[in-house]
């Protein structure tokens, strides 16, 4: 007998997070819609993504020390300079990683 990839309850768990997601983004918009965009809504929305990115960033970093902290430095200079996002990101995790490596 052939078992399924996948239990009933597990790809109702991925479907249901899958909507959840859905409805999140989607009310988001819904919402933005009926707000109006004065330039003190704006200076917010601009400053979010840092915003969020300190958020998740901090944590880690606070927990892990020096590796974390010395990866997140070069992952943010190699962003400044070349603008590419997966080449910082993958930049970053590899000087952590040798950081770590290295003993430090």
């Amino acid at each position: 007998m052939i078992e399924p990839l996948i239990e009933p309850i597990g790809a109702l768990a991925i479907v249901a997070m899958a909507l959840t997601v859905f409805l999140m983004r989607a009310g988001g918009f819904w919402l933005m819609g009926h707000v109006t965009v004065t330039p003190r809504v704006r200076r917010m929305l601009e400053a979010l993504p840092g915003s969020i990115l300190a958020a998740i960033v901090l944590p880690v970093v606070a927990k892990i020390g020096p590796p974390a902290a010395i990866g997140a430095v070069a992952a943010a200079g190699l962003m400044i300079l070349f603008r590419n996002e997966l080449a910082a990101v993958v930049a970053g995790v590899l000087v952590g990683v040798a950081v770590r490596a290295a003993g430090m």
